[in-house]
């Protein structure tokens, strides 16, 4: 914890090199995409996309799960999502998996997750059923996808497709090696590299 303490208390002399981009971003902002990934500490936005402060709205969840939208019970997913697009107006949703996932891993190999009894609600009722293989970089890519189709479900996601002002985009990063496929579902649902 050391080094995040020091490191947040040299901040403002960065930030200090930086005013006019910190006086950009203190007066509001207007991110590209809203990226959708796991809460996992390897996997983050900025480093894979080269985003700039400002560039993404983030909504990180245990597995990269996207809940289905219930507007009789509220979520900060759920949240996140309309806001994005009603107040921010971001062209384009990414729900981007990771290799070595832990959430979707437990599925695969069938884990006890009774001591975790949030998780195993969390991903029982968002994670499609794992693939008959085992195949834990199919099982993440499927379940990235099947994220994109509750998205679809969301009022606010309806609308800007039908719009014709939205995009949805399902990735899939490699922790070891930083390669990032995408979704094609005009090659059968392949993913191929970016």
């Amino acid at each position: 914890m050391k080094s995040l303490i020091d490191n947040a208390r040299t901040f403002p002399t960065r930030v200090a090199q930086r005013p006019e981009e910190f006086r950009r971003l203190a007066a509001g902002q207007a991110p590209e995409a809203l990226f959708i990934t796991c809460s996992d500490s390897r996997v983050i936005p900025s480093l894979i996309t080269g985003a700039r402060p400002g560039e993404l709205f983030e909504l990180r969840t245990a597995g990269n799960v996207v809940p289905p939208y219930d507007e009789a019970r509220p979520s900060a997913e759920t949240a996140t999502v309309e806001y994005a697009l009603r107040v921010l107006g971001v062209r384009d949703i990414v729900v981007c998996g990771h290799s070595h996932c832990g959430a979707v891993g437990a599925l695969v190999r069938g884990d006890d997750l009774s001591g975790l009894p949030a998780v195993r609600g969390w991903l029982n009722h968002s994670v499609p059923e794992p693939p008959a293989t085992g195949d834990l970089a199919e099982a993440v890519r499927r379940h990235a996808v099947a994220q994109l189709d509750t998205l679809r479900g969301y009022p606010a996601v309806r609308e800007s497709l039908a719009n014709g002002q939205l995009s949805l985009h399902a990735w899939y990063y490699e922790i070891d090696t930083g390669a990032v496929s995408v979704h094609r579902p005009e090659l059968e649902g392949e993913f191929s590299r970016l």
